[in-house]
């Protein structure tokens, strides 16, 4: 299935959505294709959708969720994919 949160995420002047799939990633590049939503706005697990994409992706069979219940989902499926974690900086000795 594919899932839309709500476009409450700011970036750039716009206000974007993510657009996932619980089943699989081929099932979610299909589907943003039909969109028309450009490959490049993948990142790692999802689609950043902008608002005025919101109800079109609805249209076409999205179901809109809140964002929780589609992290969720995301996780549950398998799908998720987190940013790699940068290593820390060595903290500076604390002077005697």
């Amino acid at each position: 299935m594919i899932l839309i949160d709500p476009p409450l995420w700011p970036w750039r002047g716009r206000v974007w959505s993510h657009l996932v799939s619980d089943v699989s990633y081929a099932e979610l590049h299909a589907f943003a294709d039909r969109l028309g939503v450009p490959p490049r706005a993948f990142d790692r697990d999802h689609y950043d959708v902008p608002a005025e994409m919101y109800e079109k992706a609805i249209a076409a069979g999205a179901e809109p969720v809140g964002c929780q219940e589609l992290l969720t989902r995301l996780t549950r499926a398998g799908l998720r994919r987190r940013k790699p974690r940068r290593p820390r900086a060595p903290s500076a000795p604390e002077p005697s």
